[in-house]
């Protein structure tokens, strides 16, 4: 090396010949002090001394702070071998689980339909947006009324259009729920039922009978918000299941919903307000009970309790995703020695 001593500038080397063999690549640190370097034996036992000659050269001297004599070199290997062995009797002791590939195939094939089916839906809309989008801007040219109803008839088909995709994930997120209970997902087990109860909840019962509200313009960002939320979380579990971590995805993955969860909560009351108007006309799922009691069950009124239990849901499920943030993005805690 070339350094600046009590002779100016000058370039230094030095030669050690042990007195065994050591391991030919020596680990090499830098510091602002020193220059460390580590030398491995080949075998680990206790040498009489350092070097083949006996005497010892001029420029060596011992670290006392971390000099070792050869009782305490022995105690030191004893101690890394039992916890070594130690290692060998825990990993003994628990079972290996014959499914585990089967298992992680299943998970890893369950994220990669789900992220190309929702994949799917966000560019269809995106696209349908862009093309309806520019002949709206024409008509608004003519009449500002003209072009608000045609912006409505941009959005009025989206539920024909996407609707069946969206029925088979939707449907297909059930499976989240029975991973959560047998255990093949750390996933907490109300979180996954809130979301996926309260979509399907939406899907099947407000939009799936009701054709009056199938043409609203609230269904269009219903499914757009859902659509962009699940793009990051698919793809984050699926490379979490071959444990690979991309920090750019990890960031997205918890980061997105920030703005994205409330507006698709406040979509879905929106969507539940809208309906509430028609399942009163119609009639449509209200319970009769007979008599003598002669009480109806009124499914606007359901729908009036369903609205509270939804905004808990959106706080539930909030804080359980806040939470996770803090533990993925947030400061390491360092380990105390």
């Amino acid at each position: 090396a070339q350094g600046h001593g009590a002779k100016g500038d000058n370039i230094y080397e030095f030669e050690i010949e042990f007195l065994e063999p050591v391991e030919p690549k020596p680990v090499c640190r830098v510091t602002q002090r020193q220059l460390n370097i580590t030398v491995q034996k080949k075998e680990s036992n206790w040498w009489e001394r350092l070097t083949k000659q006996e005497k010892r050269p001029l420029f060596l001297a011992p670290d006392f702070d971390r000099w070792l004599d050869e009782s305490d070199a022995e105690m030191e290997l004893k101690e890394k071998e039992e916890e070594k062995i130690n290692k060998m009797k825990i990993e003994s002791r628990v079972p290996k689980d014959p499914f585990k590939h089967l298992k992680k195939g299943y998970l890893i094939m369950y994220n990669l339909v789900q992220f190309l089916g929702f994949s799917w839906i966000f560019v269809n809309m995106t696209v349908r947006l862009f093309i309806l989008g520019k002949g709206n801007m024409e008509i608004r040219l003519f009449s500002k009324t003209l072009g608000f109803l045609c912006l409505a008839d941009s959005f009025y088909d989206t539920f024909h259009t996407i609707s069946d995709m969206m029925y088979f994930c939707q449907t297909l997120a059930l499976m989240e729920i029975m991973n959560s209970l047998i255990g093949l997902v750390r996933s907490p087990l109300i979180p996954s039922v809130v979301q996926i109860f309260g979509r399907n909840f939406v899907l099947f019962v407000i939009l799936g009978s009701l054709e009056e509200m199938q043409s609203k313009p609230v269904v269009f960002f219903i499914f757009y918000f859902w659509s962009i939320t699940e793009l990051f979380r698919y793809p984050y579990y699926m490379l979490s299941c071959i444990g690979i971590e991309w920090k750019p995805l990890t960031w997205l993955r918890y980061t997105v919903w920030i703005p994205l969860y409330p507006l698709g909560g406040l979509s879905e009351a929106v969507c539940i307000v809208q309906s509430i108007p028609i399942f009163s006309e119609t009639g449509k799922f209200s319970l009769g009970l007979p008599n003598p009691l002669n009480v109806t069950i009124q499914f606007p009124f359901v729908l009036q309790i369903y609205l509270i239990a939804l905004f808990l849901g959106i706080f539930v499920n909030f804080r359980h995703l806040y939470k996770q943030r803090k533990q993925h993005l947030g400061p390491k805690k360092r380990k105390m020695k």
